[in-house]
């Protein structure tokens, strides 16, 4: 599996542990509280 390299992206849901990233290859995912990463269907 390759390294994605991932920035993460601020929007008022991190305050609820809500946390939105978006990788190189242009794909979003995101993280709810301490569970895995999940890629959001486009």
């Amino acid at each position: 599996m390759p390294l994605l390299q991932m920035k993460e992206i601020f929007t008022p849901l991190k305050l609820f542990g809500i946390k939105v990233f978006k990788c190189k290859e242009g794909y979003t995912y995101v993280k709810f509280w301490n569970k895995p990463r999940k890629k959001i269907l486009s």
